[in-house]
């Protein structure tokens, strides 16, 4: 079966750069797709795949986010190079945000960003260095039911 297969894939991720905001989350979305995943499982990690890929491009200078897929699930790992977090539990409140005016004039910065990453993982694990970077973890099990 095309779900089972073991596949890793690296992306890279520019900070500030708008205009490609969102091109890694749609890649993701089609290589799952092509390779016959339950849609519903696609969707939830293409939201936590662009939600991520967001706060990138919103706040740090860079990223290599690593896609992995074996019989278990699939597994997004993202580490990037910015200011870090400096309260992970505020911002993970939904309607928390620290999106510039500008941010929320192309319409980011909305506050939902790591809730929905959240939201939408089977597990989802944010490790941030104020200074160094921020590293996301997420899985989507392959046999879970669609989340709400």
């Amino acid at each position: 079966m095309a779900s089972r297969q073991n596949l890793s894939h690296a992306f890279e991720i520019q900070g500030g750069d708008f205009g490609k905001a969102g091109c890694v989350s749609l890649e993701i979305k089609e290589i799952l797709r092509d390779l016959g995943i339950d849609p519903a499982i696609v969707r939830r990690t293409a939201i936590a795949a662009y939600e991520a890929e967001m706060n990138v491009v919103m706040y740090a200078d860079s990223a290599t986010v690593m896609l992995r897929l074996n019989p278990q699930g699939i597994k997004i790992a993202l580490d990037d190079k910015g200011p870090g977090i400096h309260d992970i539990e505020l911002a993970m409140q939904e309607g928390y945000s620290t999106a510039t005016d500008q941010m929320r004039e192309m319409g980011f910065g909305a506050g939902m960003g790591l809730p929905n990453i959240k939201r939408n993982a089977d597990l989802f694990e944010l490790k941030s260095t104020i200074g160094k970077g921020t590293s996301y973890k997420i899985f989507i099990d392959l046999g879970s039911e669609e989340k709400t």
